[in-house]
């Protein structure tokens, strides 16, 4: 069993590299066609997509009645968004951040984390509640479309010149079918490994929420960290930082509103994931505006740090994955949550220090 386990990791990791390559490919040569901004083909048609394996294994667990994989995958897949795979992408390659990020979609991704947050304290995402975010989600995919129609004269300006094409309606069948291609092999290769490493971590009996939060979590994101990683080697940052944000909306909105509406009496949410993992996925989330703000790029020290704050939240995670009490919320906050904004707003703020005290003269 072990060895068609380790097999399965394998093939889908395999299946995720070759898909996250067309995927990205076809993805950027269609938005210069379709007259739309890397940027939003990133947040909706890429993200999205990405996120298929999130929605798939989200919907399947609470029609199972397996609340704690359906929360611990969407929160896990989050927070791994942000720190793991942004962090990733800007070690590789510093990433610039688009203007509408900052005005619209990173806010957004914050108060729906939040409010998310404060619906589960009662302890039930209730099957209206689904609802409503589902209808959420429509409404964020048209206004983000539309948005990017008036912006469609600065399309020459974001895409590199390798993409420019002399005849792009020609190629709209072609760079349909990389993008059909590349997420059908996205979402088996995630299918493949989630399936693989499950198998492998159940052989250690950890919970059902801690297998959600990291094993499936991790794998389910893999889609987005093969894409924002090709997408930031080949300078597509639009891409990149498009899709983790995006895929976080996705995921909370889509994904859980899916969820608890497929789920008759909702889903149910542990103490753990209201004490523990929902107020860290919030942080995680209020994170990225002063990093996106200061300078308007993702710097590689950034990214380091996204990842290195990972490894500490996955250490603590394990490590607790047997104690019968959730931690306090004030421990979080305070072993976690502080330390993560101060260092994140603490560079920003001496920027904006900065050019004041220049000013003012000796």
């Amino acid at each position: 069993m072990s060895a068609v386990a380790l097999l399965l990791v394998v093939a889908g990791l395999a299946l995720l590299v070759a898909g996250a390559e067309l995927l990205v490919r076809g993805a950027a040569s269609a938005a210069l066609a379709l007259g739309i901004s890397p940027l939003v083909i990133g947040l909706t048609v890429v993200s999205y997509g990405t996120s298929a394996p999130e929605l798939v294994t989200g919907v399947i667990a609470a029609a199972r009645a397996e609340p704690g994989i359906v929360i611990g995958n969407v929160v896990g897949s989050n927070i791994f968004n942000v720190l793991a795979i942004l962090g990733l992408a800007a070690v590789l390659a510093p990433l610039p951040v688009d203007r509408q990020l900052l005005r619209v979609d990173v806010p957004l991704m914050v108060a729906v984390s939040l409010a998310i947050w404060l619906v589960c304290v009662d302890g039930l995402l209730a099957g209206w509640e689904g609802a409503l975010l589902l209808a959420g989600i429509v409404i964020y995919t048209v206004v983000t479309v539309q948005r990017s129609r008036r912006a469609a004269a600065e399309l020459e300006e974001r895409v590199s010149d390798g993409l420019r094409l002399e005849l792009p309606q020609r190629r709209l069948v072609r760079d349909g079918a990389f993008i059909l291609a590349g997420l059908t092999l996205l979402v088996w290769g995630a299918a493949w490994l989630v399936r693989g490493a499950t198998e492998l971590a159940q052989v250690f009996g950890v919970s059902e929420l801690v297998i959600g939060l990291t094993v499936v979590a991790a794998g389910t994101s893999l889609p987005e960290l093969a894409t924002s990683v090709v997408a930031a080697l080949r300078r597509h940052t639009d891409i990149a930082v498009g899709n983790v944000v995006g895929s976080n909306i996705f995921n909370l909105l889509a994904v859980l509103g899916a969820s608890a509406t497929v789920a008759g009496g909702g889903v149910e949410v542990s103490p753990r994931a209201v004490a523990f993992d929902l107020p860290v996925m919030v942080l995680v989330a209020a994170a990225c505006v002063p990093v996106f703000l200061s300078g308007r790029r993702v710097e590689r020290w950034e990214g380091i740090l996204f990842l290195l704050v990972d490894l500490a939240y996955l250490s603590w995670l394990l490590a607790t994955a047997d104690a019968s009490a959730p931690p306090p919320l004030a421990l979080v906050l305070v072993a976690f949550g502080l330390p993560l904004l101060g260092l994140t707003w603490l560079p920003w703020l001496g920027r904006r220090r900065t050019p004041a005290q220049s000013n003012r003269g000796p």
